[in-house]
């Protein structure tokens, strides 16, 4: 009897030990993410990101856009990894020449500033993919829309997926409502999430080439509206104009404001996929709501950014603090 209590007991503190190892190991690649994670290790992080993201607005208000859709890319594709910020080298391909990406994001330039800056005040301390977030929020806030609390704790991935970026996960401005459903259902992201992050198409500017078949060949367009893109967008491609850009919200481009779903009930979204929130389907009512209340819109919005922000990070012990953003660390 005494053997067999002494047996069990030795299998009941393997038993304990095992479980205390399995927490260790999994605590370390699963800690969440928290809104004070650099409070002691990088206090003035935020005021660093800050004072470059204004500098870069106030130079280009579309630095804004570019870097909300910077976030956006980077978390769609294997999560928000600070990925999409890595550099083709001559034996790897990145995320940038990816088709959604390719001519579509922009802004790295104000990330290398940034991250630099921030380097100086804390080394090794903040990665890319914290700076997204951050920056993305703050573009936000600097142009007349809502702030939140940043949740923080990311790390930056090794790697990226050229593949993964042209598998369709990032949803196409082709995009009909069903796709963009279930592209953003795909991520832990509700209808109410995506008709709420769609209106960050109250700020930015789209190319020629993205909405020439919707000014020409839609039907639920308004049809001054569709003149007016017409005029700077030619039907035929290959020509220099297929790189002309023009605003999202024609009314007011560079201010975060609502806008953007006041201009759906009139139809005159920009891009296709924009005009599916309103056009007889399940998201009417959601895009008269936003039209109608902007309190209710920004609520909406920040709660589907911080939904957002949490798809697959790499905490822990997973991944690195990348010292140059473009490039995984030697």
């Amino acid at each position: 009897m005494a053997a067999h209590s002494t047996s069990h007991s030795a299998s009941s503190f393997l038993v304990i030990v095992s479980l205390a190892v399995l927490v260790i190991f999994t605590g370390s690649s699963s800690a969440k993410l928290s809104t004070n994670f650099y409070s002691k290790r990088c206090p003035k992080v935020f005021s660093t990101v800050q004072s470059v993201v204004h500098s870069a607005i106030s130079k280009q208000p579309r630095q804004g856009a570019s870097l909300l859709r910077l976030h956006f890319h980077d978390c769609f594709v294997n999560g928000c990894d600070g990925s999409v910020l890595l550099d083709d080298t001559p034996t790897f391909r990145g995320e940038k020449t990816a088709g959604p990406n390719n001519g579509s994001i922009r802004a790295f330039e104000v990330v290398d500033e940034i991250k630099s800056k921030v380097e100086k005040e804390c080394p090794g301390v903040v990665s890319c993919a914290d700076i997204l977030a951050i920056a993305a929020r703050d573009s936000v806030k600097i142009l007349g829309g809502p702030k939140w609390d940043v949740k923080l704790g990311r790390r930056d991935s090794k790697t990226a997926s050229l593949s993964a970026a042209n598998s369709g996960v990032i949803p196409p401005p082709t995009s009909t409502l069903s796709n963009l459903i279930n592209r953003f259902k795909a991520k832990g992201l509700s209808t109410k999430d995506m008709v709420a992050l769609s209106g960050a198409h109250t700020i930015g500017q789209a190319r020629c080439t993205v909405f020439r078949d919707r000014i020409y060949k839609d039907k639920n367009i308004d049809s001054s509206f569709a003149k007016t893109r017409q005029n700077k967008c030619p039907k035929t491609t290959g020509l220099p104009g297929d790189n002309k850009i023009a605003p999202l919200d024609l009314q007011t481009p560079t201010a975060f404001d609502n806008y953007y779903y006041k201009n759906l009930i009139k139809q005159k979204g920009l891009l296709r996929s924009d005009q599916q929130l309103f056009n007889g389907g399940s998201t009417d009512s959601l895009v008269k709501k936003y039209s109608q209340d902007t309190k209710t819109f920004y609520s909406d919005f920040v709660n589907a950014m911080i939904k957002m922000g949490d798809i697959q990070p790499l905490t822990g012990s997973s991944g690195e603090i990348r010292k140059n953003c473009r490039k995984v660390n030697k």
